[in-house]
């Protein structure tokens, strides 16, 4: 275990990534994880292989240059910020736009003034934008009220890119169903689709075509208003679940509706109450969206649970120092958002996923490179 505390691991971090972009530079434009990647091993409690790890990482592909600013956005005036909504080449004047605001006024303001605005786009790059949020959230959250320089930008990042990659979805998500999730989640029908298709354009593809796809928009109000606390629990759980069954394809996709509503839970504690219901509702949207797009059918759905259960899983030491020495972004944060939401209200699809998912996904070092 660690001999740094969590806020100097964090901090130490921030600066060992603050000249990278919000992107690594490739193909995909993939989201950069550094600064979730290195905040989650600190909250694992092995801040002290933070230095390595970023170096690894660092070293594994190219990130875009930092974003420059070239137009001030005034917060006051929508019709100035919205249409910069989604655009990612105003990512610097968005990230210059959240250092204002909080230098103005105190985080938990300004995350409550714009979590409404930006909820709509929440799907932005797979989640990315609120989950790097929500990492950051956690790190300020903990600094209880002396968080760094470094802490606060990042919040501001977070928030930054999110509204750069605002992606709305067709359809109002609403909480005035009958469904539970796992009724939900059955009704919906899947269509095949080819597995070797890559994922960012399997998710342009279909999502262009969402509204199209027979009851998607049904799945949106099927949910019964439940509380958000245990809404979010029966999605994690049930996403555990679909990660162990869906073995045809990338796992790196589903690991987001796992991650992505454990975020959410990680902010919810900040936001006013009002903004709860319409944050489940919408994450619940996501995840119809993510069943329609990588999912083709949902055979051994219903029989996930009863797996996991008679899976011969580690312990809880176990999977965070496999996760730790696997070294992979996705795995770090999968694990870490399992064994919470296990913590929380136990069910076996959290740890057997947590167990199998690092052996789907390449391995990386977590030593620097030469």
């Amino acid at each position: 275990m660690t001999s740094i505390s969590y806020g100097d691991a964090v901090t130490d971090a921030l600066d060992r990534l603050d000249d990278l972009g919000y992107e690594r530079a490739g193909q995909a434009d993939l989201a950069s994880h550094g600064p979730m990647g290195a905040e989650t091993l600190a909250v694992l409690g092995h801040g002290d292989a933070i230095p390595a790890w970023v170096d690894a990482y660092r070293a594994a592909m190219a990130n875009h240059d930092r974003p420059s600013r070239r137009f001030d956005l005034d917060p006051t005036d929508e019709s100035a910020w919205r249409p910069a909504l989604g655009v990612i080449d105003r990512v610097g004047d968005w990230e210059y736009l959240f250092h204002r605001e909080l230098a103005q006024a105190p985080w938990r303001e300004v995350l409550g003034r714009w979590w409404p605005r930006l909820l709509p786009g929440l799907m932005s790059r797979l989640t990315h934008g609120a989950i790097r949020t929500a990492h950051a959230v956690r790190s300020v959250a903990a600094a209880d009220g002396a968080a760094s320089p470094q802490q606060l930008t990042e919040l501001a990042r977070g928030l930054a890119y999110w509204a750069a990659r605002f992606t709305p979805l067709p359809g109002t998500p609403r909480l005035e169903g009958r469904h539970d999730v796992a009724t939900a989640v059955a009704a919906l029908p899947r269509t095949p689709f080819d597995p070797t298709a890559p994922p960012t354009a399997l998710l342009h593809d279909r999502l262009s075509r969402l509204d199209e796809q027979p009851g998607y928009l049904d799945a949106l109000a099927a949910l019964r208003a439940d509380q958000a606390q245990s809404l979010l629990s029966d999605l994690t759980a049930q996403f555990a679940g679909l990660c162990l069954v869906h073995t045809d394809y990338s796992p790196i996709p589903l690991i987001h509706a796992v991650t992505a509503p454990a975020a959410i839970r990680l902010v919810l504690p900040y936001l006013p109450t009002e903004l709860h219901a319409p944050s489940v509702a919408a994450m619940w949207q996501i995840h119809a969206a993510m069943l329609l797009v990588f999912t083709g059918t949902n055979r051994g759905e219903e029989t996930a649970r009863a797996s996991a259960a008679d899976t011969n899983v580690r312990s809880v030491d176990e999977l965070i120092s496999r996760a730790v020495e696997h070294g992979d972004e996705h795995v770090l944060k999968f694990t870490e958002a399992c064994l919470r939401e296990h913590a929380l209200r136990p069910d076996p699809r959290y740890l057997a996923a947590a167990q199998a998912i690092p052996d789907r996904i390449p391995a990386h070092s977590p030593r620097p490179a030469p």
